[in-house]
């Protein structure tokens, strides 16, 4: 029987298409607001995989837009009561459910600092959506299984669209206006099947693996590596393809499973030049994206904006991890000692 995992999987392309739809005036109407105003910096609060979309958010602002994004951890507001000094910031807070105190505590803490506050949530009768200044609804319909797909795929969609109508930015916009399809191509992929079977055949054995990527890659990346953990109990951590330069690298050894999401973007040769350091010295590389590369892996379509294009790898992960948990024993619906909503203080 089809989990409830890839059934959301599957509708995360029809999902993204009615957000980027819905939500278009407000999106156009912020983005305006933001290039007008232009905030000294923008603040994001988020857990699990609504902090990744937000990573992906903060590599595009800080790209096209040149504006410097910080991650606030909300315990600084619900556990240590800190007053922000945000005059003239943006606080933008991801929530599918809207629910946890302490996105909404830091949300309220932001509000008193000085910045505009914008809540992305999927439930708009929310706490953190009643209480910020500008909503944007994720339009997902229920999201039953645990591990959220379409919902991360949404929120980060958005937040692209925000970026591209912040910046103007032409080629953000037309590659938005093709990633439902692409996302719809990428996950119809048969997982038991060519190079997405072989890739499941790897991590369905694997002990560990590092997830890496570059820019939005690397946020993309992140959710991948926690997806691993969440769905298949697979150790994976997740580095930048720059970090892994630093120390973590000495632990690659033969056979050891580096999966690289790997666009065709400003940093693919020095993220190709890494991989191939890391094939020498014994590791295993398997990179997720629409660049060839001389390793085996899982080649997925353009939306033709080469920053978005992660979010396609992301789609087609999301199917592979979904066979690797239920290879490996496991619900992925049910992962042991989770639930759908955390509410953290």
């Amino acid at each position: 029987m089809e989990s409830l995992m890839l059934r959301e999987t599957k509708e995360a392309s029809a999902v993204v298409a009615r957000a980027l739809a819905a939500e278009r005036e407000t999106l156009a109407r912020l983005g305006r607001r933001i290039a007008s105003r232009q905030p000294p910096v923008i603040t994001t609060a988020a857990r699990g995989s609504s902090d990744n979309a937000a990573g992906v958010f903060e590599y595009l602002c800080e790209i096209a837009l040149g504006i410097p994004v910080a991650s606030i951890g909300p315990s600084v507001a619900s556990a240590y009561g800190a007053r922000l000094r945000l005059e003239g910031a943006l606080h933008v807070s991801v929530s599918q459910s809207g629910a946890s105190p302490d996105i909404l505590a830091l949300q309220e803490a932001a509000r008193a600092g000085g910045a505009l506050t914008i809540a992305l949530v999927n439930e708009t009768a929310s706490p953190l959506a009643a209480a910020a200044d500008v909503v944007i609804a994720l339009h997902a319909g229920a999201e039953r299984s645990v591990a959220a797909t379409k919902t991360c795929l949404a929120s980060a969609a958005l937040l692209a669209g925000l970026v591209a109508e912040a910046a103007e930015d032409a080629g953000l916009r037309a590659g938005l206006d093709a990633l439902p399809d692409a996302l719809c191509a990428a996950v119809d992929r048969d997982a038991d099947g060519g190079d997405a079977a072989a890739l499941v055949d790897v991590l369905a054995d694997a002990r560990s693996l590092f997830v890496v990527g570059r820019g939005p890659g690397f946020a993309v990346a992140r959710e991948a590596a926690l997806k691993a953990k969440e769905t298949a109990a697979l150790h994976a951590e997740a580095l930048s393809l720059a970090e892994i330069q630093h120390g973590p690298r000495r632990i690659v050894g033969e056979g050891f499973p580096v999966l690289a999401f790997v666009p065709d973007d400003a940093a693919r040769e020095t993220s190709l030049r890494t991989l191939e350091g890391l094939a020498a010295q014994g590791g295993r590389p398997l990179p997720i994206g629409t660049t060839d590369t001389p390793f085996p892996g899982l080649r997925t379509g353009t939306t033709g904006a080469p920053l978005l294009d992660p979010l396609v790898g992301l789609a087609a992960f999301y199917r592979v991890i979904e066979a690797v948990a239920r290879r490996r024993g496991h619900d992925p619906d049910a992962p042991a000692h989770l639930s759908k909503v955390t509410r953290t203080r």
